[in-house]
């Protein structure tokens, strides 16, 4: 008899090789548990579970859920506790995907089994705000009911629900509307640093305006979480330039006095706090600093020193590496994520949580993100034993929907996340064989791709083929995963579809000077004519999981593609909806 796989890992385990009858648990609630600790002890009088909480006793029965079954429990002594007292997942819902109801809660029962106890879903413009339609109509946005049904639904899974909502940077669908425009520091244009243009992004943080907008989204907003905890972004104000840090530091002093968040604890993403250490003895109390970092050498030791130093709360921010990668990055979430608990741990952190991004208009589907949110679960309950946890357990056993990924789609998603690696050249926050797929006026083989060649495209389609070939295993019958095999090998079969696309794209760029047009006319004519049926194939999926707002601008960057083969130009894509 195998022993089970317990995911995450619990602190202190002992198991007998004597198989006992199921029986339903003895609950008891007594002191002396940590919080959201628990004990558990199968044995031939039966089966005990006791916590502190009920929080705990519900950790303890996702243990035994794994334990064992009606068909019987190994005897087992199980004492456990939490390394960190926030585990959470933070879900983008804004760029481009708004997740069904039905598929959040099936992320919600994942999270309680993986034992993480918080969610936040991103937003920048995907709540219904009264009044705001010409910036959320064509979004599929979250209105108060729904909020209220899952938070319901989240609370009865101890997963607290908090809110998110930008209030600087990335505010984009609000800026390119004549009715807020006026708000940007740069109401028309700005460009990079590369002399590149770029549509308003950031609310000008001395214009008062700006915070009487924030002030009235969130006075609509918090009203639909119990949860303390607010988080307002304010990362990435791009075209705030450097010498208004102190304009930065006083937007923080003065959003945290607002009356709205009286009662409240703001948390805010740390990159430009860590840019300018001068504004850290200036933050006011209740702010929790986000500490955000997606590679696996991110320096979060170095910046939880500082931060604890100073005597401010924070939280480490690794992420799920599915972004921009189609496949994801599974080694670099999985080092990410052990890495931001290590240093969390050493220096304090009040909490930890995964980040899930859908920059590049969000290609890649739910089961992609599985990967890094199982690192993160792990690294956060019991970061001693992350590096060595079965992953390929704990998401065989994982569900979407309702249906198991079974052992096969499990081994699929850990191959292909490492995929990318088959190519000598890597970029952050990205899968570099890819990077012209978002980004088609890149010349491949230059710059971040400087190296790439024809023997690694070759490794890695071979890669991709032996993902997909994982993939044609998942479900079959007799597993209870017939459902999730289904969508999974459609998903994995679009992703590998798209990844391939590219790689002959970038052989024909190779032969000639790297840029699209290099690429003979009838080859070009050749890729245009693969991508409607792509198109068709990821409207088809996405409507299954999520919301059909969003879905035409993601398809979108899809049809711009085809357009930039069929031109010889390769053009930056410019979303529909920043058009008067």
């Amino acid at each position: 008899m195998s022993d089970p796989n317990l995911f995450p890992a619990p602190r202190q385990v002992e198991l007998g090789r004597q198989r006992l009858a199921w029986s339903e648990p003895t609950t008891v609630l007594e002191p002396g548990h940590r919080d959201e600790g628990y004990h558990l002890v199968a044995g031939t009088d039966g089966i005990r579970l006791s916590a502190s909480d009920e929080a705990g006793l519900a950790r303890g029965r996702a243990t035994l859920d794994q334990l064992g079954g009606p068909d019987g429990v190994p005897e087992a002594d199980i004492t456990d506790w939490p390394d960190f007292p926030v585990r959470g997942v933070m879900l983008d819902i804004s760029r481009d995907k708004v997740p069904s109801l039905s598929t959040l809660k099936s992320i919600i029962d994942l999270m309680a089994g993986w034992k993480l106890n918080h969610l936040q879903l991103y937003m920048e413009h995907t709540f219904a705000y009264a009044g705001r339609e010409e910036v959320w109509g064509r979004a599929s946005p979250f209105n108060p009911d729904e909020l209220a049904e899952l938070n319901l639904y989240a609370r009865q899974h101890h997963v607290e629900l908090a809110a998110n909502q930008n209030a600087l940077g990335h505010m984009e669908r609000w800026l390119c509307k004549d009715r807020y425009r006026p708000l940007a520091i740069a109401p028309q244009a700005y460009r990079d640093e590369k002399g590149r243009p770029h549509f308003p992004s950031t609310l000008d943080p001395s214009n008062p305006g700006s915070l009487a907008l924030v002030r009235s989204l969130l006075a609509e907003l918090l009203v639909n979480f119990d949860s303390p905890l607010v988080n307002v972004g304010l990362d990435e104000p791009w075209e705030l330039s450097a010498d208004r840090s102190a304009d930065y530091g006083a937007y923080i002093s003065a959003l945290r006095s607002t009356p709205e968040l009286d009662g409240r604890q703001m948390l805010i993403w740390g990159d430009i706090v860590a840019q300018h250490p001068e504004l850290v003895g200036g933050i006011p109390e209740g702010v929790t600093v986000l500490e955000w970092g997606y590679e696996a050498d991110h320096p979060f030791d170095q910046r939880g020193r500082v931060l604890a130093g100073a005597g401010l709360p924070f939280w480490v921010c690794p992420g799920t590496s599915s972004w921009n990668s189609l496949l994801g990055r599974w080694t670099n979430a999985r080092d990410n994520c052990l890495n931001a608990a290590r240093a969390g741990l050493a220096h304090g952190a009040g909490g930890y949580l995964i980040t899930d991004w859908g920059d590049g208009g969000h290609l890649q589907p739910w089961p992609v993100s599985l990967p890094g949110l199982a690192a993160g679960a792990a690294a956060s309950w019991n970061t001693e034993t992350a590096r060595t946890a079965d992953y390929q357990g704990a998401l065989a056993g994982a569900s979407l929907d309702g249906a198991r990924l079974g052992e096969a789609g499990a081994r699929a998603l850990l191959a292909l996340g490492d995929a990318h690696l088959a190519v000598e050249p890597q970029s952050p926050n990205t899968a570099s064989v890819l990077l012209h797929l978002i980004w088609p006026h890149l010349r491949v083989g230059q710059r971040s791709t400087q190296g790439l060649d024809h023997a690694q495209l070759d490794a890695y389609d071979a890669t991709l083929d032996h993902g997909l070939a994982l993939a044609g295993g998942a479900g079959g019958a007799g597993d209870g995963s017939d459902l999730a095999g289904a969508q999974l090998r459609a998903e994995v079969g679009l992703m590998v579809a798209i990844a391939k696309l590219m790689t002959e794209d970038a052989r024909g760029r190779l032969e000639g000077d790297g840029s699209l047009g290099s690429i003979p006319a009838d080859q070009r004519e050749r890729l245009a004519a693969r991508v409607p049926d792509l198109v068709g194939e990821h409207r088809r999926l996405w409507l299954r999981r999520n919301r059909p707002g969003g879905l035409d601008d993601s398809a979108a960057r899809l049809e711009h593609l085809a357009t930039c083969y069929r031109t010889g130009r390769g053009t930056a894509f410019v979303p529909a909806w920043v058009m008067p």
